[in-house]
């Protein structure tokens, strides 16, 4: 799911927009996914490795201040997460 997609889902929704917690878990990932494969070739990159821990972090506190707020959404962005096959745990 590209990010002009994923755009469309949550401005669709409420009016939301790129400060969303939902938009800022989909680029973390984004972001964890990218890091993953470079780290694949790479495996001595240890900065890459503390930065992708340090993602991972913030996601999971995102998503557990949305699962404290909001179960309803916090249920639909991971079913959106499935749907674009990012993997959350």
């Amino acid at each position: 799911m590209t990010k002009k997609s994923f755009m469309s889902f949550i401005s669709h929704e409420e009016n939301r927009g790129r400060g969303s917690v939902e938009f800022q878990v989909f680029r973390f990932s984004n972001r964890i996914k990218r890091l993953t494969s470079h780290l694949k070739l790479h495996k001595k990159d240890y900065s890459s490795e503390r930065g992708i821990r340090k993602i991972l972090g913030k996601r999971q506190r995102l998503l557990a201040y949305l699962l404290k707020k909001d179960k309803v959404r916090h249920k639909e962005l991971i079913r959106q997460l499935k749907k674009a096959k990012i993997k959350i745990r």
